[in-house]
């Protein structure tokens, strides 16, 4: 089973991770792109992140801006996953 992080553990990550936030039991960022392709683009590529990662996130488009949700559900919260992947999609 994958491990949920104490509240400590997270506020100390979220230094790790500018630009996302905590919100209940995920951590959350807000991407914006000059346009719809440009946001497509980074969605495919953090498709394949995620999905090399075994670690999908809850995401949404609309337009040039793409809102991006990471909770590990087999943890009921936010794990060390949640981090490693916003760290690799910021990447």
């Amino acid at each position: 089973m994958i491990a949920r992080l104490t509240d400590a553990e997270i506020v100390a990550a979220l230094h790790e991770v500018p630009g996302w936030t905590q919100r209940g039991d995920g951590i959350e960022r807000r991407y914006q792109f000059a346009d719809f392709t440009h946001a497509f683009a980074f969605m495919t590529r953090v498709a394949l992140l995620a999905e090399k990662a075994d670690h999908h996130p809850e995401w949404s488009n609309v337009y040039n801006k793409v809102d991006i949700r990471l909770t590990t559900h087999d943890a009921g919260g936010i794990s060390a996953r949640d981090f490693a992947l916003a760290k690799a999609i910021d990447g």
